[in-house]
């Protein structure tokens, strides 16, 4: 079951990719960010069974792997981030308020809206968080300089 989890994840990042225009030798590495993101969230899904927390620790991951990427692929980090962050997006927790409200059942939406949010701002406080950090961190993900010819 995770292997088609993360297959479909890899599939749908690369997918989000292509979609967005990201350069082509880059789709591999957007496709491993999404991996990365997702193993993440099922990681800490388990440890905490908070999807809140869940959202936070892969983010971080996902940043982590994106300036990594970056850094050693000379590629602005947003390629991987956009195409990255795609599993982690709430979508259906969207969804699920516009239907209860549409439904009329305003305490079902309001918690699954006040849900969402929360994982929202853990999304971006865990992006926010790890791009704070210095870029020497990265420095040494960097490849070889390309001799001059």
């Amino acid at each position: 079951m995770i292997l088609f989890q993360l297959a479909a994840v890899y599939v749908c990042t690369i997918a989000v990719a292509i979609l967005f225009n990201m350069p082509k030798e880059q789709h591999l590495f957007c496709g491993l960010t999404g991996i990365a993101a997702w193993i993440g969230y099922l990681a800490a899904l388990q440890a905490s069974s908070s999807v809140v927390l869940a959202s936070f620790v892969s983010a971080l991951l996902l940043t982590a792997v994106s300036r990594i990427f970056a850094v050693w692929r000379r590629t602005p980090i947003i390629i991987f981030l956009v195409s990255g962050i795609f599993p982690l997006v709430p979508g259906a927790g969207i969804y699920y308020t516009a239907y209860y409200f549409i439904m009329g059942d305003n305490a079902l939406a309001l918690g699954k809206g006040v849900e969402t949010i929360k994982i929202a701002v853990a999304i971006a406080l865990g992006i926010v968080l790890m791009l704070s950090l210095p870029y020497s961190l990265f420095r040494g993900f960097r490849g070889r300089e390309k001799s001059a010819r």
